[in-house]
Order: structure tokens, then sequence, then C-alpha cells
């Protein structure tokens, strides 16, 4: 049983995922929270991270950390995503398992889904059909993972669980607008429209894609619920069961802004696949659902921007 006074190991936690499971974890007062800089500890570094594991020797381990990025960066530096997530994950798992952890978290990404598959997306609808090219590497690397805890799973009786989120956002985002995902990337848009006073923002492709957002705060709740959580799938997807329109996002951040900025559309930029929505049935059985409306959220984040871009 995961505890207060477990030892838990937070692999990622400076970023957007990563950063919200620390402040979930020192909110519910958890007292033994392991953490480590990148640079006293590169996870692809096999022997370097088994010996951290057993020197530690934690009864939970949450893995946020991995290379992520937009569709651009996933499209261009297809080499790196797969190589640094296959590395990453295989290192903390197996080493999880020699250090004797019995309880671990796997966070993945709704595109190890399908690109063509029947909405909203079930948990058995994984490797049915072809992956949407442009994240293909990442999305691999990802599956890979899953089939990694499942099989654990299978031959050593652990209860190791992948959590597989729709698009998260919130606050410690990246709003770089080349490397960011679409929201964050979104948020900065406008609010340099309204600053430096434009008249319009550029939006990639057609602008309309649907997709399912969750704020980061509830990924961490739902890490920390299922860490504690005995389930019989390995497999848990992980959002809100709402999706809207690259467009329409943007529109709700203009009235939350108090602006109105014409779009243009660069059709010939990338867009991905068109839905991704989660079917979060399993999730909400086992007594998880999301708690932060969009409004709340997008709030946070914008203030979290502001604060870092004054």
């Amino acid at each position: 049983m995961i505890t207060k006074n477990s030892k838990i190991f937070l692999a990622g936690h400076k970023g957007l995922i990563g950063s919200a499971i620390l402040r979930k974890l020192r909110r519910l007062k958890y007292k033994k929270i392991f953490t480590i800089e990148r640079a006293k500890l590169d996870l692809r570094d096999q022997k370097k991270v088994n010996e951290y594991l057993r020197k530690i020797r934690p009864d939970g381990v949450i893995i946020a950390a991995a290379k992520v990025g937009g569709i651009k960066a996933n499209n261009e530096l297809r080499a790196n995503f797969i190589f640094d997530n296959l590395s990453i994950q295989n290192n903390i798992i197996d080493g999880s398992y020699r250090a004797g952890v019995k309880n671990l978290i796997f966070l993945g990404s709704s595109c190890v889904y399908p690109k063509n598959c029947k909405k909203p997306i079930k948990e058995k609808y994984l490797l049915s059909n072809y992956l949407e090219k442009t994240n293909e590497p990442y999305a691999i690397a990802k599956i890979a993972g899953i089939s990694l805890t499942q099989s654990y799973n299978f031959q050593y009786n652990l209860n190791y669980k992948c959590l597989m989120p729709c698009n998260s956002y919130g606050i410690n985002d990246n709003y770089e607008t080349n490397s960011s995902h679409f929201f964050p990337a979104l948020i900065r848009k406008l609010i340099e429209s309204k600053r430096y006073n434009k008249d319009h923002i550029k939006i990639w492709g057609s602008g309309k894609p649907l997709r399912e957002l969750i704020y980061s705060d509830d990924i961490a709740d739902a890490c920390v619920f299922f860490l504690k959580k005995k389930t019989k799938e390995t497999l848990i997807n992980i959002g809100t069961g709402h999706e809207k329109s690259i467009t329409n996002y943007a529109k709700f951040i203009m009235k939350n802004l108090k602006i109105k900025k014409k779009i243009i559309y660069e059709k010939k930029k990338l867009e991905g696949t068109y839905s991704k929505l989660l079917d979060v049935s399993l999730a909400k059985k086992y007594g998880w659902k999301y708690k932060t409306s969009l409004e709340i959220g997008l709030s946070h984040t914008i203030n979290d921007f502001l604060k870092k871009n004054s």
C-alpha cells in the first residue's frame, strides 16, 4: 500500500505534468518525495538509473519524464523522440522492478491510438490501425512502454499502470510557438496580439481538427489516485470527455482576454489527427474524474504566462 509515509520517486519533476505532480504530493503532505536534476542523472543511462533506484529503494514511482513537443518538433526530431523516450521509460520501468518497486505510474499520450478509429477512443482500440504519421516515432515509444508495463505486470505480478491523458495544459507549460502544443501556442499568440496591437493571429492548418484538453493538475490528481489503486487493467485513459475545434479554442481564449482578432489559417502547415476524443469510462469506474473547468484552467495558465513574460 502507498501511504503518505511511502517513498515516492518522481521522474521529470521540472516539466508541465511533473511539476503539477510535485505540487500535488506536497499539498497532500507526502513526506518522502525523491526527485533528481537532469544534470545529476541522465535517465537515458541504464546503469546510473539502476544504481539510483537501488540506492533510494522507492515504494512507488511516477514517470513524468519524457521528450515532448508539438507537432512540428515531433515531425522533425523523429530519431530523438523515439530514442530518448524508449531509453527513459525502459530504464525506469526495468530499474524499478529490479529495485523491488511494486507500484508505478507510466504517463503516455492519446497519440498512441490509431489515427482513424471510432470515437470516443476506448483503451481496447490500441494497435487496431495505423498511427498518425507526424508523431509516429513518439507514439511507438509510448506503445512500447505500455507493452513493457503490461508484460512486467503479467510476469512479475506488479501493480504498474499506464495513464493515457489527452492534450494537457497548465502552469509551467512551454509557450514557444514552434515547439509547444497548440493550446499554449494559442495563448502566447493571442496575448502578444493584444500586447502589440495586432489585428490577427495565424493558426496552423484549417483550424477544424478537434482536441480534448485537460488541466495539468487534474493529471497529477489521477497519477496519485491510481498509484494507490489496484486495478485489473494496465492501460487507463485520462481525459474530460469534451472536445472543441482549434478555432473554437482560439475564440474561447479571445473571450477570456476580451479581444477579437482575425484568424488567418496557414493551410499548408501540419495539423495532425482530426479527433482524439478519449473514452474515460474506465477511469470513472474506478472513481476518478477531472475537476478543473476550462475557464478556471485557462485563467491559471494565462496568469502563469504573464508572470513569465511580463
